[in-house]
């Protein structure tokens, strides 16, 4: 296995910082990765998780670093992730439930359904977008509101390129320094939120730039009298926000209150999207929960 030889005498914390004060990408990802070795060795697979896919993701944000971490530990992380994908994790069990309840459901309870969560999400996106190179999570309120309006209304060209400069924004966060290099903010009461903790359940950036693409397809399709593909619902888990409290507690997360707390609010979305569409009570939820510390 590969381990950290040139600094064996730090601790793993100690070893973070110096690599990102030294914006030194490979080493943070070989960082990473032999946390997630030490932590799978040791099956604490929730930390192999969330290290691991650390890793994975710096040294697949940049050829270079790729280079310089080498195939054999780039493949060597790749399997890992692999088996523990297969395991029996919350990370798993709740992708599983979420995409297959989204069988049974109609596509614009799909679509509603992901919106009701990425509003839950929009005051963190706030509080985020005030980092240099984050300033685009600032925008989720705008995007959230404007999608909500489409489905009643057409928006106009500008408007359409505006949410299409978002979804590209966001596709580019998970590869920029900004994203891993550190940033965080303070949370009352607990430890610091990372902008890299947004990188748990496939990354929180990637499935709403996911979503906001699937919905510029339905507005395009629909202008021009096509029949819209449908959607698919990878967004929902990702407000558990699993990474954050994986870190910060070394818990399972299915044990954190605040993910039970989540996991129940998006699963009494699913019944709500499901029981009749009301679109003035479906607003006033939208409204509440863009306001909600999802932290709290």
């Amino acid at each position: 296995m590969f381990g950290l030889s040139k600094s064996k005498s730090k601790n793993p914390e100690e070893q973070l910082k110096i690599c990102q004060q030294k914006h030194d990408w490979a080493g943070l990802a070989r960082a990473y990765y032999d946390m997630g070795v030490a932590a799978m060795d040791e099956k604490d697979l929730y930390q192999a998780v969330l290290w691991l896919h650390r890793a994975d993701t710096i040294f697949s944000a940049d050829d270079r670093v790729y280079k310089k971490v080498g195939e054999k530990l780039v493949d060597d992380c790749s399997d890992r992730i692999g088996t523990l994908e297969d395991g029996t994790l919350v990370y798993n069990d709740i992708y599983e439930e979420i995409t297959g309840k989204a069988e049974e459901m109609e596509d614009i309870q799909i679509r509603l359904w992901d919106l009701l969560t990425i509003a839950r999400l929009v005051k963190l996106g706030d509080r985020l977008g005030k980092l240099p190179g984050c300033e685009v999570l600032g925008q989720l309120g705008y995007a959230v509101d404007l999608m909500f309006q489409s489905f009643r209304q057409p928006i106009t060209q500008e408007e359409y390129g505006r949410l299409m400069d978002i979804c590209n924004a966001l596709y580019e966060l998970g590869d920029s320094e900004a994203f891993y290099a550190g940033g965080e903010i303070d949370v009352p009461g607990k430890p610091p939120f990372q902008v890299f903790d947004l990188n748990g359940m496939f990354g929180v950036h990637i499935q709403i730039n996911g979503y906001i693409d699937s919905h510029l397809r339905l507005l395009a399709a629909l202008s021009n009298g096509e029949e819209p593909d449908g959607t698919e619902s990878f967004m929902n888990g990702c407000s558990m926000l699993p990474d954050y409290y994986v870190r910060t507690t070394g818990s399972d997360p299915g044990d954190i209150p605040q993910v039970q707390a989540e996991l129940s609010r998006i699963w009494d979305d699913c019944r709500f999207v499901c029981s009749g569409l009301d679109w003035d009570t479906y607003r006033q939820r939208l409204e509440e929960y863009k306001q909600m510390d999802i932290l709290g």
